[in-house]
């Protein structure tokens, strides 16, 4: 029987310990990594090709979104399963445009995170309950779009740095993350407020937690 390989990203310790314990009870099933955010994931899933990725969405640095687009882009066959508090049907609808293909609430965890990893094994999406009626519910409906008008324009890097100056970050703190140069970060981040037409900082950490790339 093969192994199988599971990568954890959630920036609470406890929540990763207890994640890890339940999957690590499974005969065959095995942890191989436990990080804190959510770049820290798309790295281990580059070098470990994990075959279940396990997402927090909520993570400093980058979020579960954006990380789920990395991996989904850099990392194909790895299928991936967001674990969160949050439920609404936005943040669903964008996780699966990203490439997830399960969405669990923290809440149901404890009573659907093996059966949500078989699904995704047997490459089933799987949903708790409360999120798979909000998605029925928003696909019957009109089927608002998921995105603010603006943020498509942006790039994936752009989207980084924006999270980043969200959460307080400087431009050398960002140099240092993303291993760019300061006057590199600086240029993204002209570019950023003139694109998006920013007259403050303010104006860019509203956007930021309107398009959840930080949650508030």
């Amino acid at each position: 029987m093969r192994t199988v390989r599971i990568l954890i990203a959630d920036d609470h310790p406890l929540v990763r310990r207890g994640v890890a314990s339940t999957l690590s009870e499974r005969p065959g099933w095995s942890v191989i990594a436990e990080v804190s955010n959510g770049r820290l994931a798309c790295e281990q899933a580059a070098q470990l090709l994990p075959d279940i990725a396990i997402l927090d969405l909520t993570m400093p640095e980058l979020n579960g979104l954006e990380a789920t687009r990395q991996m989904h882009s850099t990392v194909p066959k790895t299928r991936i399963l967001i674990v969160t508090a949050h439920e609404s049907e936005q943040l669903v609808r964008e996780v699966l445009d990203a490439g997830a293909m399960g969405y669990v609430l923290k809440s149901d965890a404890g009573a659907t995170l093996v059966s949500a990893v078989e699904a995704l094994l047997e490459e089933r999406p799987f949903f708790s309950s409360v999120v798979a009626q909000r998605v029925l519910q928003g696909y019957l409906g009109a089927g608002a779009p998921s995105v603010d008008g603006g943020k498509s324009s942006l790039s994936p890097r752009e989207r980084e740095i924006v999270q980043l100056l969200a959460e307080g970050n400087n431009n050398k703190d960002i140099a240092r993350i993303l291993d760019l140069s300061v006057k590199t970060v600086e240029t993204h981040r002209s570019n950023i407020m003139h694109k998006m037409d920013f007259a403050s900082f303010a104006d860019l950490v509203r956007y930021a937690i309107r398009n959840k790339l930080v949650i508030d």
